[in-house]
């Protein structure tokens, strides 16, 4: 049986942490991303992710000396995004210290993009990355960090996306992120069901049922921000309680 993952959340924005609510709102500081890293290292979690929010309008990828200093720091694999459009970057972000690499925005201009880096550096490294949202009219992908709505269907995307080499596919629910109210459990079950490839739930863990929720509607793994950053919830706990509901 593939094991389950905790993947903490990190977003980038001039070198430091930070966080909001769905995507704009409300921004907070959240700490040093190297201090931060250390920590949940000690903590012994999965995986780690860092985006940076500002890196795709500014057109340029996220710091590489945060990567290398993050790498020198941890021992745990980490993903990276923020601005990615071209294999050179890929090859600087991974040459950095980066395990895997996160493409939104580009993929939406360039689908081939994603076939392309998959080619070149194995789909191990490459994740699809998917911020949606929802309304009357359907459930939408969304580009440059949440700011540019298009006319792709969530889920034809996440499917396109396998299709295209991607190793792993991480969907973020717009509306939910931040409001630590819990994943969309209908979406995660419905593309597990449908996709062969990992899929990283993203966007609502509030709590401890949160977490077992989403794993057990399908993801392969869940990435927690709000909660470990603004609640007394740490992996360690996390990891306790699945393991007692019996999540491998």
């Amino acid at each position: 049986m593939v094991k389950k993952r905790i993947i903490p959340k990190f977003l980038v924005r001039g070198g430091r942490l930070v966080k909001a609510i769905q995507f704009f709102e409300n921004f907070r500081e959240a700490g040093n991303a190297v201090s931060t890293a250390k920590v949940y290292d000690s903590y012994g979690v999965d995986e780690m992710i860092f985006l940076d929010i500002d890196a795709t309008p500014e057109d340029r990828i996220i710091d590489t000396e945060i990567i290398k200093r993050v790498s020198e720091e941890v021992f745990m694999p980490f993903t990276v995004g923020g601005g990615v459009n071209d294999l050179k970057q890929i090859e600087e972000l991974l040459k950095s210290g980066a395990d895997k690499v996160s493409i939104n925005s580009a993929a939406i201009e360039n689908p081939k993009f994603i076939s392309q880096a998959a080619s070149r550096f194995g789909d191990q490294c490459i994740v699809a990355a998917i911020d949606y949202k929802s309304s009357n009219e359907g459930i939408f992908v969304f580009g440059q960090c949440g700011k540019t709505k298009t006319s792709l269907d969530l889920e034809s995307w996440a499917l396109r996306m396998e299709d295209a080499g991607a190793g792993e596919i991480m969907i973020t629910s717009i509306d939910r992120d931040g409001s630590m109210d819990g994943y969309d459990l209908d979406m995660i079950e419905n593309l597990s069901n449908k996709l062969e490839k990992p899929l990283i739930a993203s966007s609502g863990a509030g709590n401890l049922k949160h977490c077992h929720d989403a794993l057990d509607a399908g993801a392969s793994a869940i990435t927690i921000s709000s909660m470990f950053i603004f609640t007394d919830n740490s992996p360690i706990k996390v990891r306790t309680y699945l393991s007692d509901k019996g999540v491998n």
